[in-house]
């Protein structure tokens, strides 16, 4: 019914592709950010890495007592590793970029070829992870409407899982491709609006289009076998997993186009008060949701097509309130503990 479009409608248009796109930007800031400093002669290396020591620890922090899904803390990790490569090519960065961004795909590939033809017993051993019973999927919903310690101690299981054996496998593999790719595309002037408008709409046609539906086919796929381990749970996912990257480039592309425009310069303004913010939101959203179902206990009873209504009041809230904000304060109020942290010395928050 109504739950299936909504998933099919937020899986082929939203699903990894905002998460790609933030990770593109990601690796650009870390050149925007540097350069900037280098510039002036400061040492970008140093504020690098007290910058993103502070965000793990602020990832971690929101990981383990707030939203296992952090995403915070990988990109810090992944920072990490990422800087000494700022120095290559356009070209190289593309190249190896998507080098380590296919690493991901290779790895659960040879993991799920195998199980085309796998014995029942061991589809059987492994299932659990991929359609869970009855009585975990009702343990967790219990864990999530009890109090903070039960909460808290389902969230660090999945968190733990998350950091370690999923980061390994697939998101460290993921984002650093992402990351040196985004460095990429800021150097050749994609992701400043330097292109020439033309240039943009290819990439809308050649790439967009092509990736929207290798998603679109990946969800019928997925529902002509059932969703069916064997199929699903690995090669199933590389249709989204390819398509997201695609769509996140058009994406970039519709934004360019419509900041070059200066059409909707409103639509604009309050975008960029969201990005300036990018922090505070991304830690609000996460916050008000751990208000919202496990503060009222709603955690397994929102309908998917509900949860909808939700998003687009978040959404909503915080393209209203970004600009206000920004009016009165020089940060959001993370990225001045951010920026503090980072300083070693309390940022002038108020505006004078």
């Amino acid at each position: 019914g109504l739950n299936r479009w909504t998933w099919i409608f937020s899986h082929i248009l939203a699903d990894q592709k905002f998460m790609t796109l933030f990770s593109l930007l990601f690796g650009a800031s870390i050149l925007l950010i540097t350069d900037k400093l280098e510039q002036k002669g400061s040492s970008g290396i140093a504020v690098h890495y007290k910058r993103n020591f502070w965000l793990l620890v602020i990832g971690l922090l929101h990981a383990y007592l707030v939203w296992y899904g952090d995403i915070l803390a990988p990109y810090a990790f992944c920072a990490f590793l990422v800087y000494p490569f700022r120095r290559l090519s356009i070209k190289s960065l593309m190249v190896l970029g998507l080098v380590f961004f296919s690493i991901s795909s290779f790895l659960e590939i040879i993991s799920g070829v195998p199980l085309l033809n796998a014995p029942v017993e061991v589809i059987q051993n492994i299932s659990g992870g991929w359609a869970p019973k009855a009585m975990y999927i009702q343990g967790e919903i219990k864990a999530y409407q009890g109090g903070f310690l039960s909460q808290t101690v389902q969230r660090m299981h999945t968190a733990k899982m998350m950091q370690t054996t999923y980061f390994i496998g697939h998101i460290f593999w993921r984002v650093f491709g992402l990351m040196l790719m985004g460095m990429s595309l800021f150097k050749s002037g994609f992701l400043t609006g330097k292109w020439e408008n033309h240039k943009y709409i290819k990439l809308l046609i050649w790439i967009g289009t092509p990736s929207f539906v290798l998603v679109a086919s990946g969800v019928l796929f997925n529902f002509s076998h059932n969703w069916e381990l064997r199929y699903s749970m690995f090669l199933g996912s590389q249709f989204n997993y390819w398509g997201s990257f695609g769509m996140a480039i058009a994406y970039a592309s519709i934004v360019a186009l419509i900041c070059k425009g200066n059409a909707v310069r409103w639509v604009i303004n309050r975008l960029a008060a969201v990005g300036r913010m990018a922090l505070t939101n991304y830690l609000l959203q996460s916050l008000i949701m751990a208000g919202i179902f496990y503060g009222f206990g709603l955690f397994g009873k929102l309908e998917r097509s509900h949860q909808l209504v939700v998003v687009l009041f978040i959404w909503t809230t915080q393209l209203l309130y970004s600009p206000v904000w920004l009016k009165h304060f020089n940060y959001g109020p993370f990225e001045w503990i951010w920026r503090s942290l980072t300083q070693g010395k309390i940022e002038a928050f108020r505006k004078s």
